[in-house]
This record gives C-alpha cells, structure tokens and sequence, in this order.
C-alpha cells in the first residue's frame, strides 16, 4: 500500500517523483512506499490552503462542526481498517489499535464538534460599553505528528484546527503514514473542500523544516521528541508563529503505602507498558514506599513476566513490535546502561517472544522489562526511553516521593496510587507536571487541559484550550449611547 500527498483534494506524487519504503516492523518487510516530498511539495500544500482559506473560514463554527461529524461518520465506516493499517506501521498489537487508536480518532472529531455546539457567546459588559470577543481564524497552521499514535494525535489537532476556521498543511511521521492517508481518503470521500486539509510525507529536515519556515503558515502544532522540539522552538520563534509544543515524559507512578496492592500493581503495568511504553505519558519511574516496596515489586514481577510477548495480530499479544530495529537497539542500550549504573534486571530485557512466534527474526521485539536497585538520579532512571522498560525506586515519606518524582527535566503527567484521596490530592499538587492521575492512568476527559511544563513543552491542548490556541481573539468594544 503506497501513501501519497494530499494536495488540494488530490493524491499525487512527490515533485520529484521520489519515494520512501513503508516497513512492518513487526516482520522487517516492507509494505509499501510514501512520497519523499521536499520543500517544493510543501509550497504546493501551502498555495492550495492559501486559496481555500477565505471559503473555509467565511463559514460558521457550526458548519464546520457538521463538517467534523461527516469525517467522524467517514473514519466510523472504516473503523476496523485504521485499526489494521496502524498495526502495520507500528507493530502495536491489533486490539490495542481498535480499543485505543481507532476509537480515539473518531472520538476526538466528534468531541469537537460537540464542543463547538456548546460554546456560549464572549460578551463582557461595562457600565457605558460592551465588549464581544470573536474567535478568528489563523489562517493557514501546520501540524507536525509522530509515530507513536498516528492518527490519534494527528485528529487530535485536525478537529480544533479545522473548527476554528483554519486551512491545514500536516506532516504525519514517514514510519507510519498508512492512517493519514486513510484520513485524506475520507475527506475525499465526503466532499471536504479542496485545500482545506493538505498532507505532506517525508522527513522531518525536508518537509518539517520548510513547514516551520513557511512565512505563510501562521501557527505549529507539533507533538514529539524533545530535542526535536528545541529545533522547532528554535526555527519557529524569531518568525513569530504561534507554537504548541507537546513534548517527552520520565513520569512517575507513585505507590503511597496505603495502596490497593491489587489495583496498584495493575495500574503500574498498564501505565509502564502500553504500546510497548512508546507513549509519552508511560509511568516509566515506579516509585513505591520502603514497607510495602518487597511485596509490590514481587507482584509487579510475576505480572509482567506473564504479559505475552508476541505478533500484532493474535488476539492475546500484549506487547507487540516496537517501531523499527534502530529504536529497539537504542532501548537496549538503556537496558546495558542500567546495568552498568548497578541495576539488577528482574524480569525481561531480551528479544525473546513470549506469544505464537512469527516466521521471521527480523521484527523488533523486546520483552517488558524492570529493573531495580538504579538511583533515582541515574541517567536510566531520569532521560526518556520510550520503550517497555520501568525502573523501581524506594521511598520513605511523602517528601522524599515528591523530591524523586521532580527530579527530572521532564513534567508531562504521573499517577499516584492512595486509598487516602485527600492525602493523593495533596501530594498531586506538589509534583512539577501537567497531569497527575489518582488510582487510575490516562483517563481522559477531553475538555480538560493535556501538556506539561519543564522540558515536557509549551502550552495546552484540549478544550478550550485547543480552540483558543488555533484562533485569534479579536475584541469588539461598542460604546453605549449617551442617550
């Protein structure tokens, strides 16, 4: 299956005709190719939103509601086909990708669309004025997504972008461009108009960087790496664009010692190895009280070590392929590191499938590992791995879990695991971070604020949050009549 760009309303070929492999990384195949679009591709995508703009903003913001339903409706039709394409690109296991992936990119059409009915008029009123906010459009935003939840992240910004009046040039990551291109298919298939949403593929230093360069596209939202970020921040700021970064995460999941053992245990699995632990909300740092440490570190062995290692497409694979080789062979680097800082492996740390084996050795499986003994400052216990490895860390008060649990330049989210709610609450509003969950991990309610502070990005998404960043307020202030 090839993946082209969506320029205009039509799939066509890079300019220059050039093309990347598409690899299953779960069987090392390929499977189809993408365009390798460059700066020239991006300038078409550019031209083509700049002449839909005035169209697709001189409608209303219940239109284009409407108009995100007829997309949600689209993708709902072909549920079950975006759930297989995006096992193909990442290797995530299939019933991870229809529970999760498929029904969040519905979800997160329809939630804004929703949202948008429910928006009241700004009016601010003065005893001899009155004052009326209007929400108008940016014009012409690009969206920069990765690989780790394609189309989820990318309908993430899609929704809001368009709702808000906005003509759209997006670069979906070149590991998996299948669900983007299923996307565009369906603005095809219901009539979206021409250049209202443009999708360019290829790599970051050649279609990401003439994006955040363009002088016609006003706003980025980009969602990745943080070095990554830094370089955006860096190439976006002196233009003056409106920027959104969303960015990595070290989060800690904390196991106060009046934890449910039962639910902890559970929740710690959840959050340190969904999606391989290639999600940058994953509770990578558990960190658990010194009295209940032994008996909770017994039980999170005996659980991850029976998670089934295996093909995305058997139904009880817990642990799929990670995105390619190269990121497997960076994740082991941090498990030989661990070691070498005085860690102690307890379970996993090899390729060894667990599940029915696939014919091939070429996939990229590693099995869920932890490992303890690390200090909470070690580089193992402290920088990003993104891959399906916890570190366990002892605590002895509140204090000191806060202390560890803010540690690291990152702040994007964590958990804590306390039948005491208040005393949760408490301890929640002390860690450095965007989002703390109490007996629970990633649970959503989409009009609340997603992102994090320190080195976790800028800004918010979500809610109003996500409207107010893909718009710009303008303020009307009429003077009453002296009459």
């Amino acid at each position: 299956m090839n993946a082209l760009n969506f320029i205009d309303g039509v799939f066509v070929d890079a300019v220059d005709g050039k093309t990347l492999a598409n690899v299953n990384p779960a069987t090392g195949q390929e499977i189809g190719t993408i365009a390798r679009s460059k700066k020239a591709d991006v300038e078409v995508a550019v031209q083509a939103a700049m002449r839909s703009r005035k169209d697709w903003a001189s409608r209303s913001m219940l239109e284009r509601a409407d108009w995100l339903d007829r997309i949600a409706d689209g993708l709902e039709r072909r549920k079950e086909e975006i759930a297989q394409r995006e096992s193909r690109d990442t290797g995530k296991p299939l019933t991870l990708a229809r529970r999760v992936d498929a029904q969040r990119s519905i979800d997160n059409f329809r939630f804004f669309a929703d949202f948008a009915r429910q928006q009241e008029p700004e009016v601010f009123e003065m005893a001899d004025a009155t004052n009326i906010v209007h929400r108008n459009p940016i014009g012409v935003v690009g969206l920069i997504t990765p690989w780790n939840l394609p189309l989820y992240l990318l309908s993430w910004k899609v929704a809001p972008a368009l709702l808000m009046g906005n003509t759209i040039v997006a670069k979906p990551s070149e590991m998996t461009p299948l669900t983007a291109a299923l996307m565009c298919e369906v603005a095809s298939e219901i009539g979206l108009p021409s250049g209202v949403i443009n999708v360019v593929h290829g790599y970051g230093p050649e279609v990401g960087q003439a994006i955040l360069e363009h002088p016609s596209i006003g706003a980025i939202s980009f969602t990745g790496g943080t070095a990554t970020g830094r370089h955006v921040a860096a190439t976006a700021a002196p233009l003056f664009k409106k920027l959104s970064l969303e960015l990595g995460g070290k989060n800690a999941t904390i196991v106060l010692d009046d934890a449910d053992l039962d639910e902890a245990v559970s929740g710690a699995v959840r959050a340190g190895f969904t999606n391989g632990g290639q999600v940058c909300l994953c509770g990578s740092r558990i960190l658990v009280h010194q009295s209940i440490a032994d008996e909770f570190t017994q039980r999170l062995v005996v659980a991850v070590d029976a998670m089934v290692c295996g093909p995305p497409e058997d139904a009880s694979t817990q642990i799929g392929a990670l995105i390619s080789i190269e990121h497997l062979e960076k994740v082991e680097s941090y498990i030989e590191l661990g070691v070498e800082e005085g860690g102690t492996i307890l379970t996993g740390g090899t390729r060894e499938m667990t599940g029915p084996v696939i014919a091939t050795n070429a996939g990229a499986f590693l099995r869920p590992t932890i490992i303890d003994g690390l200090d909470h400052t070690s580089r193992t216990s402290t920088e990003e791995i993104f891959g399906p490895i916890v570190t366990v860390h002892r605590f002895d008060s509140d204090e000191e879990a806060i202390e560890m649990a803010n540690s690291t330049e990152y702040g994007l989210a964590g958990s804590i695991w306390s039948t005491n709610i208040d005393r949760a609450h408490a301890l929640a509003q002390q860690i450095e971070t965007g989002i703390i969950w109490v007996n629970t991990w990633l649970h959503r309610d989409l009009r609340t604020p997603f992102g994090g502070v320190k080195n976790s990005g800028v800004g918010r998404e979500g809610g109003n949050w996500s409207l107010g960043f893909f718009s710009e307020p303008l303020n009307v202030c009429i003077k009453h009549s002296q009459e």
